[in-house]
């Protein structure tokens, strides 16, 4: 064998599956089939524009934008809009890159339903790290420093990571998932601030979802998706009808 039919071959046990299922998506629905991702563009660029007026920033500021010093019902609150707030620190085109890839991808493999909760749950758990974080303080491994505590957190990077995890975790795209792991790994280590730490707690948090699905797919008897059925965290049913998706 080759190194070249080797690499092809892993490309396809890789990404084979996946690159079919969303490619037959968009073939067959277009458009329709990420109405969310869409949604999500959408608002990410008007919040973009808002936020850059002198007009708009406090609007956008009294909706979406969370702090670990604020009070804890108005970060809970504030945590799903500030989702589709982009960093102010950071091109918006990152972030319209990062939601149009991994929100369509996991739009298309997951259902509109559990892409939003596994979206919210990782930037949920990240708003809450922010608080854990900074009780800690500067000397724990993950401990944040007091400053912190009045950084904008913002943005649709942590629901992106969580996204990707789940993703490849149903379609068993194991190096793929491990990659995503080590990459947001290496961040902190380079550059230990707030957004990288939040990370490593969206990478655990959609780490726990993944297990409770597992869980509950034993529970009810059934095996975990092989490579003919990779609809294990999926909306629907694998059997016979297709899978219907919210």
């Amino acid at each position: 064998m080759t190194a070249r039919s080797a690499v092809a071959g892993f490309a396809r046990r890789e990404w084979g599956p996946l690159y079919g299922e969303v490619r037959g998506a968009l073939v067959e629905r277009r458009w329709r089939a990420v109405p969310l991702t869409l949604t999500a563009v959408v608002l990410i660029a008007a919040f973009q524009l808002v936020q850059n007026q002198d007009w708009g920033y406090g609007p956008v500021s009294a909706i979406g934008f969370v702090r670990a010093g604020d009070p804890l019902w108005l970060a809970l609150v504030r945590t799903p809009l500030s989702l589709f707030v982009p960093a102010l620190d950071l091109p918006v085109w990152g972030a319209l890159a990062q939601v149009l890839l991994v929100f369509g991808v996991a739009e298309i493999c997951l259902g509109r339903v559990r892409t939003l909760l596994v979206a919210y749950v990782c930037t949920l758990a990240g708003t809450l790290y922010a608080r854990l974080g900074i009780a800690v303080g500067p000397g724990g491994p993950l401990g944040l420093p007091e400053a912190d505590a009045q950084v904008v957190d913002t943005g649709p990077s942590a629901a992106v990571v969580g996204l990707a995890v789940v993703v490849c975790f149903q379609q068993r795209a194991w190096f793929t998932g491990a990659l995503v792991v080590v990459a947001m790994a290496v961040e902190v280590v380079v550059k230990p601030n707030l957004a990288g730490k939040e990370h490593l707690v969206a990478i655990a948090a959609a780490l726990v979802l993944c297990a409770v699905a597992a869980a509950f797919r034993w529970w009810r008897g059934q095996s975990p998706p092989g490579p003919g059925d990779r609809g294990g965290v999926r909306d629907g049913s694998r059997s016979g009808a297709p899978a219907i998706k919210s």
